[in-house]
């Protein structure tokens, strides 16, 4: 299969076969992508390779390997380096227990798993010491998330469960009902974790929803506790910042299909369930795989210092945006001397430019928010509480804490424009910059979820961009055809395969993946390169002590070994998603798919009249591109009639607009042609391009 989409080949030959698992591809587009239908086989074929293919002498095979003596010594070195006997973490996870169900498995109306802890409760526990194949630092944090069930975080007033997804929800208690703050991923996950609440603590209706940002994983089970009667009525009110809802929607629709792929290898939601495969994904276990749902909120905050009072709960808010997410908020409660922090502070290093794709945070903005938290709210709070991992409990721990994950952005975003300034490019930096002994040896700041690695890099991008400065950087070539060069003038496959194989067995895992990938992309059919090149992986996968590395890593290696994952099938995107996008954002879409090759020297000009809506758009194709305009072209060679709830069906695949067409659901006065030849401009993007072969 071709890395370009459209030269995919259809018959998906070199494809794997593989067994269904549902699986979130849509946390990478805010739901908009909403859920992919496959799996990764936990078994591999154990053919073996020697000469053909490439290698010489050298012999390889496809299987899935344990950790070698450099892994071993590397995992070795962690636990040695790090403070382990420290266990004030699992104080603070197991406190407030209140309840756990004896298994964990959610399933949806037709009976399909959509999260499930059982699987990692076969190889995971807290009394079993971390396997060689897995980073002990890594296997600490997921012990800690591990700790499952409803816990008690302000007696008789806060409540958390945790464990029911990649994130947290949070009730709090009011005069008559629950405050529910972030619902999680799938609304089937939040309605499992409100019935545990109302069994254990007795039944309360829920009366308001609070979202702190503007990710699916806060958001998305809304609807599992919820439902919109109740919001139209005002029974119910659901509150978030400021841009919410356009940036819930928008933050990643452009993009999402490139980020839905990725967020395979990041969120490693393929990977089998054992020491060798899926262990945590550095905020939780991994994604709930539901259908998530989006409510419009009634109640927006705007300003730092609005105050609210909800059932008798009184709520101070401190605006965030442009640090985890582009729209966040943090909340104060000063009845309890509580504060809720989102997402902007948890137990990990965050990311500055997450491994799925989005636009790169800002680590000075996010720095200086977390000093107006500590100077604003600080001398006040007790309880210390957010979206994700545990919480935390003393006034003079939650200051240090604050100061410490403030100063880990501060020091990297510093300390990278430093080594920027003083003419160090992005990959340099990675690997000259340490932190201190007082940031790299708190466990809170240990990068699980983001690594210094990949932070410092994204700093450099955002004040630089992708170009380091060097000339033979500036149109270099593209990768396979630089490939097939640097192969030729290293002498040949069979050359590169056997010191490479020597690297290999030295445990020079980073250079044997960078020199094998020029093997693999000069030429994709070489089985001793793709074998060698997932061995390397594998190990890098087995040292990585972030989550989404060892993700990465290891789902890199299962395709060069087994081929890239087929889909069953492709659940078309959330319905309230897609409900909640304008008009304006569609549009931008289909320009994205609009194919400027095929597009160059038509010109097609369409209105389209959205009649419920009261809104008039002109949409031209010229130049090879699409642009749009408020109001009705004066002349056009078509106008399209409908509703916006039609255009939701076409968009989500429910109706084709030549069907709709003829249903009369959509009104056509023109030439007909020009809609067709429209549509024919319009690409179908693959979600399953290829990644580690060309």
């Amino acid at each position: 299969m071709s890395r370009h989409p459209n030269l995919q080949d259809e018959s998906g030959e070199n494809r794997a076969r593989l067994p269904r698992r549902k699986v979130l591809g849509g946390l990478a587009a805010a739901g908009v992508a909403s859920t992919l239908v496959a799996a990764c086989n936990d078994k591999t074929g154990g053919n073996a390779s020697s000469g053909g293919g490439g290698g010489g002498q050298i012999t390889t095979d496809n299987t899935v390997k344990g950790a070698t003596e450099a892994t071993k010594a590397a995992n070795k070195k962690v636990m040695d380096s790090l403070p382990f006997n420290e266990r004030s973490d699992f104080e603070d996870a197991r406190r407030g227990m209140i309840a756990r169900p004896d298994t964990l498995t959610i399933k949806d109306a037709n009976g399909n798993v959509v999260w499930d802890l059982e699987e990692y409760k076969k190889y995971i526990a807290d009394d079993k010491p971390a396997p060689d194949t897995v980073n002990p630092s890594l296997w600490r944090n997921a012990q800690l998330c591990m700790e499952y069930g409803l816990f008690e975080v302000v007696p008789d007033k806060i409540y958390q469960v945790r464990g029911y997804d990649l994130s947290n929800i949070t009730f709090i208690k009011g005069d008559t009902g629950w405050i529910a703050y972030d619902t999680l991923i799938s609304p089937e996950t939040a309605k499992a974790a409100l019935d545990l609440v109302n069994d254990k603590l007795g039944h309360r209706p829920i009366v308001a929803v609070i979202h702190s940002h503007s990710h699916v994983d806060h958001y998305g089970g809304v609807r599992g506790i919820i439902n919109q009667a109740d919001v139209d009525s005002g029974k119910v009110k659901v509150v978030a910042p400021q841009s919410f809802v356009e940036d819930a929607v928008s933050e990643n629709v452009i993009a999402g299909n490139a980020m839905s792929r990725r967020a395979v290898y990041m969120y490693g939601a393929l990977l089998p369930r054992n020491a060798q495969g899926g262990v945590n994904g550095g905020l939780g276990m991994t994604v709930s795989t539901g259908v998530p749902s989006l409510i419009i909120p009634t109640d927006i905050i705007t300003t730092t210092g609005q105050k609210m009072t909800i059932d008798g709960v009184d709520m101070e808010f401190q605006m965030t945006p442009g640090t985890e997410a582009p729209t966040e908020m943090n909340t104060f409660f000063p009845q309890f001397k509580a504060m809720w922090m989102a997402e902007n502070t948890t137990n990990t290093m965050h990311n500055l430019l997450t491994l799925r794709g989005a636009q790169v945070r800002d680590a000075r903005i996010w720095a200086k928010f977390l000093d107006d938290t500590i100077r604003v709210y600080g001398p006040n709070t007790e309880v210390k509480f957010q979206s994700h991992h545990w919480p935390m409990w003393g006034n003079d721990k939650i200051i240090d804490y604050w100061k410490r994950q403030r100063d880990m952005y501060k020091y990297m975003h510093d300390q990278s424009v430093r080594l920027m300034n003083e003419g160090l490019v992005g990959s340099e930096i990675a690997e000259e910059m340490q932190f201190p002994p007082e940031l790299n040896n708190f466990w809170p700041d240990r990068g699980y979820y983001g690594t210094l690695k990949h932070n410092t890099r994204a700093v450099y991008q955002r004040y630089m961009g992708w170009y380091d400065g060097n000339p033979s950087d500036l149109d270099d070539l593209p990768p396979q055809a630089a490939a097939k060069k640097y192969v030729e003038y290293m002498g040949g496959e069979d050359a590169v395969l056997e010191k490479a194989k020597k690297d290999f067995d030295d445990g020079n895992y980073r250079w044997t993946a960078m020199v094998l990938k020029q093997v693999v992309f000069a030429n994709p059919d070489s089985v001793n390169g793709k074998n060698l090149l997932a061995d390397s992986y594998e190990q890098m996968g087995y040292q990585a002590e972030s989550g989404p590395w060892r993700s990465v890593y290891l789902q890199g290696a299962y395709e060069l070994r087994n081929g890239v994952p087929t889909a069953g099938g492709t659940d078309t995107a959330s319905p309230d998603t897609i409900d909640a996008m304008p008009p304006e954002m569609m549009f931008d879409y289909l320009a994205v798919r609009l194919n400027g090759p095929k597009a160059a020297g038509k010109k097609i000009a369409l209105n389209v009249d959205f009649t419920d809506l009261k809104k008039q758009y002109g949409l031209t194709v010229e130049n090879g591109v699409l642009n749009y305009s408020d109001g009705l072209l004066p002349q056009s060679d078509a106008t399209l009639k409908l509703t916006k709830a039609t255009m939701n069906d076409i968009q989500l695949g429910k109706v084709k607009l030549a069907d709709a067409i003829s249903a009369n659901n959509v009104a056509l006065e023109g030439n007909r042609q020009s809609v067709d030849d429209f549509v024919g401009l319009l690409d179908t993007f693959n979600l399953w391009f290829n990644i580690v072969t060309p």
